[in-house]
């Protein structure tokens, strides 16, 4: 029996959960899992339509992007997947997807306004859109390189990828990560469903107004402040 059993369900209940919340197309998605006492992660394989994934179909590899276990090829993803838990330690998953709404506003280049309650009960800040790569980067190692301008973004609007979650990914689409691959997926839904909810909201009234400062602050200390109460 793997070692990694339990890391491989983890990633695959994820990676089941990410499709039937409707976030991915065909096999447009990925979610992976860390092992931090291991210095391991599990990850989708490439390719595998979800009808046909299995627990034991899940890949393992280290932070340097060598398999561990698994004979099937990782995620196309998964160099970007490595980079962000080498750098960002507290991390336990991440998720990507080609999300309708998130990857529009992404080709749009724009960071989604925090226009209501929803948006502020996760974070107080609009979700940031990184700039396309540089020409260089496209040329490069592109995988790895998209953590870099993952990384490069938060650093540059001094944001902590702990509080901000989600980011989108200038002409690519969306990534979000969280304390597990469960967190992942659910701020990859949360990313997804804000997105769709701001463009209306710029469809009913193009000049709909950010929400304000003492709204954002109360939605977000009653669910994250030291005297949380809310929970639906």
């Amino acid at each position: 029996m793997s070692k990694y059993k339990s890391l491989k369900e983890e990633c695959y209940e994820a990676n089941m959960e990410l499709n039937a919340l409707g976030l991915v197309i065909y096999t447009f998605g990925n979610v992976s899992a860390v092992d931090r006492d291991n210095g391991v992660f599990a990850i989708k394989p490439s390719g595998v339509p979800y009808e046909k994934l299995k627990p034991s179909d899940m890949v393992i590899l280290d932070y340097d992007n060598t398999i561990v276990e698994g004979d099937l090829r990782p995620s196309s993803d998964t160099k970007t997947h490595s980079y962000l838990y080498k750098n960002w330690e507290k991390i336990g998953g991440v998720a990507h997807t080609h999300a309708m709404y998130s990857v529009s506003w992404a080709q749009a280049q724009r960071d989604i306004p925090i226009f209501g309650t929803t948006h502020a009960d996760h974070l107080t800040q609009d979700i940031p859109c990184a700039a396309p790569m540089a020409d260089d980067l496209i040329e490069g190692n592109y995988e790895h390189n998209t953590g870099i301008q993952i990384l490069d973004c938060f650093s540059s609007r001094n944001l902590d990828y702990n509080e901000v979650e989600m980011v989108l990914i200038g002409n690519h689409g969306p990534f979000a990560w969280g304390k597990n691959a469960a967190k992942a997926v659910y701020n990859t839904k949360v990313l997804e469903t804000v997105a769709q909810m701001a463009y209306l909201t710029l469809q009913i009234n193009p000049n709909a107004p950010r929400l304000k400062d003492s709204l954002i602050k109360k939605h977000y200390e009653r669910k994250h402040g030291k005297n949380a109460y809310y929970g639906q």
